[in-house]
């Protein structure tokens, strides 16, 4: 008998993805990236995320992908 007794999406990849709020289309979704970072000096910055969907709509390129 099997330990989980349900079975696995066969679409699920071995890849982690991150799951959280897009603040583009203002809701959460799968696979968000950080696409800008505010800091302030002595305050509280902020952080920007976007879901790949919202990446494609709105031509955004998320921070990793930029050349340094």
């Amino acid at each position: 008998m099997s330990q989980n007794p349900q079975t696995p999406d066969a679409t699920a990849s071995d890849t982690p993805t991150a799951y959280g709020w897009c603040h583009w289309h203002q809701g959460h979704a799968r696979g968000v990236r950080l696409v800008r970072a505010v800091e302030q000096g002595s305050g509280v910055g902020a952080n920007f995320f976007a879901c790949p969907t919202c990446l494609t709509t709105y031509d955004l390129i998320p921070l990793a992908d930029l050349p340094l």
